[in-house]
């Protein structure tokens, strides 16, 4: 058992899955165009807000006729908008693999008490795609951000589906190749993959969304940060600028300042491959371990950014004591800060790989891992 700490160390201990860690090279000055002390109504606030808007549509290639529009409270806000806006004219199916896709289940059964159906997967696995009636409205998560698994693709979507996709995509997209045409509403915040700031949403809706809102109205009162509509008719003013409620102008600068960066990288290709590439730091690392796994069970569903592992070392007595003693060592070393699986997940370790994070870095973490795994068991023993 090797109790000797590595001697390399990750230059950047940030393994948050959000928010995430900043892009390469951040500082603050960076964001000193932004127009602080200024109204975000203003035509500098409204320049900003609009390029914000312009190249998110370049970067992840979004259809021309969609909207793409910048709302209050992170993709938490942005899911609830099209919940609340869109859900209740046709029968909804709800899809759960993890956390926050839970979450949304009770948002539309227990809320809007709609007579949904609901399929859930076990963590670590999504459901079956091809028992799903997209005939009826899909409300999904593209990647589980406590569960580390994600949809491959959207081979299983028809592109004739009577009802809406719904997908919220918060720790996927700028990390994953995201098929539009198979996507009607689509959420995030840019807290995740491009390490901005939080308190930000996206929301992104096809035509068949917005023709959604316009010919109906929900049979519940809207909240006016929920209202997409004003007298029948979409608010076009969201989707170029006007934002429903004050954003943070150095938020958006921030976000300018990631988006300049995804350019400069290549755009979405390039921050694909340095997800991928730090995904593959960790498979390649745990590949020949038998006391640590990921947890997703088939690889093709594996997590190119939350990169949840297991431990499955028979010696492991608590599980959950276990994870989160080994997560506090590698904090107490300095070389992973928030690197422990979320509350509602199994026992484990969540690694952000998204493309903030520099390759050299996971690979740095992982020696630190199999010694605070050998230390742990170490300890346990001890106490036995």
């Amino acid at each position: 058992m090797e109790l000797t700490a590595p001697a390399a160390r990750p230059a950047n201990p940030r393994f948050s899955s959000g928010p995430c860690t900043k892009i390469p090279g951040f500082s603050l000055d960076m964001l000193a165009d932004a127009p602080l002390g200024r109204s975000h109504r203003a035509a500098v606030g409204k320049a900003k807000l609009k390029e914000a808007i312009d190249l998110t549509r370049e970067i992840l290639g979004v259809p021309a006729d969609y909207r793409i529009g910048i709302v209050p409270a992170s993709d938490t806000g942005a899911v609830e908008m099209a919940l609340w806006s869109l859900l209740g004219a046709r029968p909804v199916e709800m899809l759960a693999w993890e956390s926050f896709g839970e979450g949304w289940v009770t948002d539309v059964v227990k809320q809007l008490k709609l007579d949904a159906t609901v399929k859930k997967a076990p963590y670590g696995e999504i459901v079956d795609l091809a028992t799903v009636d997209f005939d009826k409205d899909v409300v999904f998560t593209w990647n589980g951000t406590t569960s580390g698994v994600r949809l491959p693709n959207g081979d299983a979507i028809p592109a004739t589906r009577a009802g809406l996709t719904i997908c919220d995509a918060t720790s996927a997209a700028f990390a994953m190749d995201l098929p539009w045409d198979k996507l009607d509403v689509t959420t995030f915040s840019w807290q995740k993959v491009l390490g901005g700031e939080g308190g930000h949403g996206v929301l992104i809706l096809s035509p068949r969304a917005v023709e959604r809102l316009e010919s109906y109205t929900p049979a519940w009162p809207l909240p006016k940060i929920f209202r997409l509509t004003s007298k029948g008719k979409i608010s076009e003013g969201i989707f170029v600028g006007e934002t429903i409620n004050t954003p943070s102008m150095l938020c958006v600068e921030d976000y300018l300042v990631a988006l300049k960066w995804a350019q400069s990288i290549g755009g979405l290709s390039g921050l694909i491959a340095r997800s991928e590439a730090n995904a593959k730091a960790i498979a390649d690392f745990i590949a020949d371990k038998d006391w640590i796994a990921n947890l997703a069970v088939d690889p093709a569903t594996a997590s190119c950014t939350s990169v949840c592992l297991k431990f499955t070392d028979p010696r492991i007595s608590d599980g959950a004591t276990f994870a989160k003693n080994v997560a506090k060592r590698l904090e107490k070393e300095g070389v992973a800060l928030d690197a422990g699986a979320y509350r509602d997940a199994p026992p484990g370790l969540r690694i952000w790989c998204g493309a903030t994070v520099e390759t050299t870095d996971i690979r740095a973490l992982m020696p630190w891992i199999a010694y605070a795994f050998n230390a742990e068991i170490a300890a346990q023993a001890n106490a036995a």
